[in-house]
């Protein structure tokens, strides 16, 4: 398991998308709120908030709840203030954890998430210290059995994407994150269904971990993610699939 991609992929696999659906909406709708608040309630001319709405929509959010949260970031219904915040440090055997956080209250959030970090085997670190060791990237996922490779990389690297390579069953474009709207839009217009698309952070070297060391990163990456104030966790670990399907 080699970053966010993999980790996410492993994680569907596992039903925990399911299992977690209510968080799943309390962090979309928080993010459809914030990207509303910063940049307007039309999608049309705010592209973190069309991203949010897709996103919202392939986790089957229902249509009414999206409008509410627009409408709360934008002024028109009473809403909570989200600051935005990362965290950056350590996991076992010494691999990067960068933390996107959405919160009402940073104090309580830098207090959880550090008491994860230290409770599983981490440690949190200061600004800076590993986010240098990740890009922000366009990532659109697409099962193998979808299409094949050549018809994918043409629509693809046509849009303006950077790589697409076999990861397992599946295929993973790369972009930069400003041409991931156009890349996706390609996709969705040659009828290829993905398994996920988003602007995410991708680490540009992995840390290879095995035994105890694997079996803590993922309790600390399942902990992070559980955590009431964190929206996304990335990590540069690598695990083997079957320790994390087993923990």
């Amino acid at each position: 398991m080699s970053g966010h991609s993999k980790w996410s992929t492993i994680k569907h696999k596992k039903g925990a998308a399911d299992a977690k659906r209510g968080k799943i909406f309390t962090r979309l709708i928080k993010e459809i709120t914030v990207a509303a608040r910063m940049g307007g309630g039309d999608p049309g001319s705010n592209p973190r908030l069309r991203t949010a709405i897709q996103g919202a929509k392939s986790e089957n959010l229902p249509k009414d709840r999206i409008e509410r949260a627009i409408k709360k970031g934008t002024g028109e219904l009473e809403g909570v203030d989200y600051e935005e915040a990362v965290y950056e440090g350590y996991g076992p055997g010494g691999a990067a954890v960068l933390v996107e956080s959405l919160t009402d209250n940073k104090n309580r959030a830098v207090a959880d998430i550090r008491h994860i970090f230290s409770k599983n085997g981490g440690s949190l670190g200061e600004n800076g210290c590993v986010s240098w060791m990740f890009d922000k990237k366009g990532y659109i996922a697409v099962a193998g059995d979808q299409v094949d490779e050549d018809t994918l990389m043409e629509v693809a690297l046509d849009a303006g994407a950077e790589d697409v390579r076999q990861d397992g069953d599946n295929y993973e474009v790369i972009s930069a994150a400003e041409d991931f709207e156009a890349v996706r839009a390609a996709i969705e217009k040659a009828d290829i269904a993905y398994i996920e698309a988003e602007i995410t952070m991708l680490p540009q070297s992995t840390t290879d971990l095995v035994g105890k060391q694997a079996e803590q990163m993922v309790r600390l990456m399942e902990a992070l993610e559980d955590c009431e104030d964190v929206q996304k966790v990335y990590t540069n670990a690598d695990i083997p699939e079957e320790i994390v399907a087993g923990v």
